[in-house]
């Protein structure tokens, strides 16, 4: 991928804020607003039904993420994914522990039939949500990222989106594409909700980046140069989660010209 494609999408974001709309994990909830005020997107946590559909409809972008989903929240994320499709907004699908848990797994299935623009999560998830696999042991995979690779393409041409596979190594597929990321650190593995914060910084690149491919690279570009920075300096994890979103704010598209792309 042609580097200057990620300078401009740096750019464009620090440029236009866009409103990200998350239905998220309440356990990560703080965070997740925090990377985003640190990328430059502007977070809102609008979860009401009778909310949903209509901040979707306006909001830059939307993240749905499954990871503490209830019945109230599940119907808000079918309705907001209903507008944002409506609206031609695009909107982030974030399958947390899907596979393991019949709730959630069938949920998500319902979402993936709404045709999310990006699917963004472990292998053993991606794996599950493809009919491919049963899911990972909770929120952690127990299969890499190049296992779930045709899957992946698999999922990304029934969507006609993009999705993204997280591991030591990003795989990020738009069903004919293939792009690898590398770099970042294993102590975002060790920072609560740093995988869900990708998410919703993926939400915010797609809601500015022309390509949807680019920005998906683009925003794990982003996170992964903002852990090394912050791992370099880092005593251990504590210290690694107020780094990285540190790191987040001084990463801009002349940065992300130093991704490690493959």
């Amino acid at each position: 991928m042609d580097a200057s494609l990620l300078r401009a999408a740096g750019t464009a974001l620090r440029d236009s804020t866009p409103l990200v709309h998350c239905l998220t994990n309440t356990v990560v909830q703080t965070i997740t607003a925090n990377a985003l005020l640190a990328v430059g997107a502007a977070p809102a946590m609008v979860d009401e039904p009778a909310e949903a559909g209509e901040f979707a409809a306006v909001a830059s972008a939307v993240l749905v993420n499954v990871g503490t989903v209830q019945q109230r929240t599940a119907e808000a994320m079918r309705i907001a994914a209903r507008a944002a499709d409506g609206a031609g907004t695009p909107w982030v699908l974030d399958p947390v522990a899907v596979g393991g848990l019949t709730f959630r797994t069938e949920l998500a299935a319902d979402l993936v039939g709404l045709r999310p623009t990006v699917v963004r999560g472990n292998a053993s998830e991606v794996l599950a949500l493809a009919g491919a696999g049963k899911g990972g042991r909770g929120v952690d995979s127990t299969a890499t990222p190049e296992d779930a690779l045709e899957a992946a393409g698999e999922l990304a041409r029934r969507t006609r989106g993009v999705v993204a596979v997280s591991g030591p190594v990003d795989v990020i597929t738009d069903g004919q594409t293939v792009v690898r990321v590398g770099g970042g650190s294993p102590l975002l593995t060790r920072t609560t909700g740093a995988g869900c914060a990708l998410g919703a910084i993926v939400a915010a690149y797609v809601a500015v980046a022309g390509d949807l491919l680019t920005g998906t690279v683009a925003a794990h570009a982003h996170v992964a140069l903002a852990a090394e920075a912050a791992a370099a300096i880092a005593a251990g994890p504590g210290t690694f989660a107020a780094l990285w979103l540190d790191a987040l704010d001084a990463v801009d598209g002349g940065a992300l010209v130093r991704a490690e792309l493959h």
